[in-house]
């Protein structure tokens, strides 16, 4: 297994929308382990392929101690809107509240190629919602009001260029 570099905003990938896994070879599920190895490296719950620079439908999360990869994942929300921080690996240091809705059932395959589905509310559907928003190149900021997005986007240059500056 082999850490992954994690693209940071405003990376062209990252606005990108993923295209389907044809096959589950070798290859997908090395893509997969690394994934997974690189979210907890970097102290996430969840990454999606495009973080990392691969525009394939992948993304694994991990909120309760228990690894999910979900290939090819189509969503469906419901219940009631649900205000919650959330962070980014891609925008390190922000966190901004978003508005969701409390529930999120994905149907998807796993890492051998069987059907899964997936229904959860609280973090976990939380975090569903935030990678598939990712395959569509969503980003958490587009969640917000202009107003909004743009200052968290000036203090998250403010804090990558000080980042710079200090290595």
């Amino acid at each position: 297994m082999a850490l992954m570099e994690v693209l940071k905003f405003p990376h062209p990938i990252l606005r990108k929308k993923c295209g389907k896994v044809e096959t589950i070879d070798e290859e997908i599920k090395k893509i997969v382990r690394d994934m997974a190895e690189t979210m907890y490296a970097e102290n996430g719950i969840g990454l999606a392929a495009p973080q990392v620079g691969i525009l394939k439908q992948i993304f694994v999360v991990d909120v309760d101690k228990e690894l999910i990869a979900v290939i090819n994942p189509e969503i469906s929300v419901s219940g009631e809107k649900v205000k919650m921080e959330e962070g980014c690996l891609c925008l390190p240091k922000v966190s901004v509240e978003i508005e969701r809705l409390s529930k999120a059932q994905v149907k998807g395959l796993d890492i051998n190629g069987k059907e899964i589905l997936i229904e959860a509310g609280d973090l976990l559907g939380r975090a569903l919602q935030h990678e598939t928003d990712h395959l569509n190149g969503m980003l958490i900021i587009d969640h917000l009001s202009k107003v909004k997005r743009d200052m968290v986007v000036k203090k998250f240059r403010k804090l990558r260029l000080k980042k710079k500056k200090e290595e």
